[in-house]
């Protein structure tokens, strides 16, 4: 069975407190483009993450989550000077913290920035057509003529809101040759 596999580029979840402070009081998330996760969508609103060597402009995803979270690449941790994890989302405890800039304001997190996991979002009945369960680690089979990869420790993450679809990073994108997005392989 095949799963739609998707290029999760950086960017970052804030708090609606980090957002008021950023964007000032009163300002809201624009809506600029929905995503493939019921409910997520891309933010016309930008924040530049500030590191000890760099910095990055990222989209902001919305809506606010409980806690910041700056999400990216192996590449951009090395831009920005930091040592990220690799880590499920939320999973922010003991990672690096940097500066959020905004039109209105900054904020400092003392952590939050993370490599994301490489995962695959499913409902719990496409978790049974697959025959996985959540949190089961697999691996799922990408690319092209030429590029074809094997991606493994890919954590699946089962709830009845999501819709069947992996993410992986830009750097694992580009190792894989992917443009778009492509069908991906499980094997369990």
């Amino acid at each position: 069975m095949k799963i739609m596999v998707e290029t999760s580029a950086r960017h970052i979840h804030v708090t609606a407190e980090t957002f008021a402070t950023l964007y000032g009081e009163g300002a809201t998330l624009t809506n600029k483009k929905d995503l493939s996760q019921p409910g997520q969508f891309a933010c016309a609103e930008k924040v530049t993450v500030v590191g000890p060597k760099g910095e990055l402009t990222m989209s902001i995803l919305g809506p606010f989550r409980g806690a910041d979270q700056v999400e990216i690449a192996f590449t951009d941790a090395r831009k920005l000077g930091v040592t990220a994890p690799v880590r499920e989302s939320g999973d922010v405890a003991n990672t690096p913290g940097c500066k959020l800039v905004g039109p209105c304001g900054e904020v400092e997190i003392d952590n939050g920035i993370i490599v994301a996991k490489r995962h695959i979002h499913l409902t719990p009945e496409a978790a049974e057509q697959f025959g996985v369960e959540d949190k089961q680690i697999v691996s799922v089979a990408v690319g092209g003529e030429g590029r074809k990869l094997v991606f493994g420790d890919v954590v699946c993450r089962v709830h009845p809101n999501f819709a069947p679809a992996m993410h992986i990073d830009t750097d694992e994108s580009n190792a894989a040759g992917i443009v778009g997005t492509v069908d991906g392989e499980i094997i369990v």
